[in-house]
């Protein structure tokens, strides 16, 4: 099977983790070790940023970056739908309300209009979400913010890589969100960074990850056990070092599946607009004028000639049945991609061969 996303180690991560191991400095009390912080130092520079946190997951380091920026019990957060559930989850955990609205057709990103559309006196904080490796139009949700006196917390979880208007993810907001879950652009397994350039909002977070302690047995308020292993950091600052290379290999081997794929009008390919890098955290194509039920089939048969081909996302968050207390929301954009898109392996171990593979065995498809 051609998977839809593979962790690619080699023996430099394997002698970095077995250094950590030889050393006995497993993890730090504070969560603030020697390869934490390392790590986090990297990272910053990496993303143009004063400031790094690392924590245990994306979802710890979105749900710290809403509680650094004072999203509280009452607030309203505006987000799309049509995302990973742990953004939304982040919001319920801070008693805050999520207002969904929906994304652009073409980017599948959250539309600046709709964001607008939805503030009210209540409205706290923006979380646009760069999807599949694309970032979201950042430019006019910060001016709305600012206009509205919001904040913005990006949830750059699958945009490693990714660039928008020459900058890393981020820029644009109060603090961006990252994760190093294994499908990742890279991966440290499990683990997260919060990135800002805000000492204020970097100060939370640290405190947050570890009890809400600035030092060891005095907590200043209310927090969790959030640490980064040392061993994940290990990982990480090896895994920083290629990502570029495997980026590199990820948008070319988009760049060949598109050539294939072009032949045929029935699909809509991944789009890069002007000012956009895509990092391709997923290859994602939407099926045109298909019915749910066709998409899957296709899906299915894909499958079924070893190609890992992957729905994000099968069930749009505001149609899940936990998420349906907190309004009804009729977002056409967000259920139609849900009921035709379909993913693709892009990835950086995936061959030229494979990717030739993957496009002729879709076209025969369609036919």
């Amino acid at each position: 099977m051609i998977q839809i996303n593979a962790p690619q180690i080699g023996e430099e991560e394997i002698e970095a983790v077995i250094k950590v191991m030889k050393s006995g400095a497993l993890t730090h009390g504070l969560g603030a070790g020697t390869k934490v912080t390392e790590f986090e130092n990297s990272f910053a520079r990496f993303a143009k940023a004063k400031y790094a946190v690392a924590v245990n997951s994306g979802t710890a380091a979105l749900h710290s970056a809403l509680a650094a920026v004072g999203v509280k019990k009452g607030d309203e957060v505006i987000l799309p739908s049509f995302t990973f559930v742990a953004t939304a989850e982040v919001v319920v955990m801070q008693g805050a309300k999520t207002v969904f609205v929906d994304i652009e057709a073409d980017s599948y990103t959250v539309s600046p209009r709709a964001v607008e559309k939805a503030i009210t006196k209540k409205t706290k904080a923006i979380m646009p979400v760069d999807l599949y490796g694309l970032p979201a139009d950042m430019q006019p949700i910060r001016k709305i913010a600012d206009e509205h006196g919001l904040k913005i917390v990006e949830d750059a979880a699958q945009a490693h890589g990714a660039a928008y208007k020459g900058k890393p993810p981020g820029v644009f907001a109060d603090a961006a969100c990252w994760s190093f879950y294994g499908s990742k652009n890279m991966t440290t397994g499990e683990g997260g960074m919060l990135t800002t350039n805000s000492p204020e909002i970097a100060e939370t977070p640290r405190y947050l990850r570890s009890h809400g302690e600035k030092q060891k047995y005095l907590s200043l308020m209310l927090g969790h056990n959030y640490h980064m292993p040392e061993i994940e950091a290990a990982i990480g600052c090896e895994q920083l070092k290629k990502l570029p290379k495997f980026v590199a290999r990820r948008r070319r081997n988009a760049e060949r599946l598109s050539q294939k794929l072009g032949e045929t009008k029935k699909l809509q390919l991944p789009t890069e607009p002007e000012g956009f890098k895509c990092s391709y955290y997923l290859y994602t194509v939407r099926l045109k004028n298909a019915t749910r039920e066709k998409r899957d089939r296709i899906v299915e048969q894909l499958k079924q000639k070893e190609i890992g081909a992957f729905v994000c996302y099968v069930n749009p968050i505001h149609l899940m049945p936990y998420y349906r207390r907190f309004g009804k929301y009729r977002l056409p954009a967000t259920e139609k991609a849900s009921e035709q898109v379909f993913s693709l392996p892009v990835h950086p171990g995936v061959t030229p061969k494979q990717i030739d593979f993957i496009g002729e065995t879709l076209l025969h498809l369609l036919k």
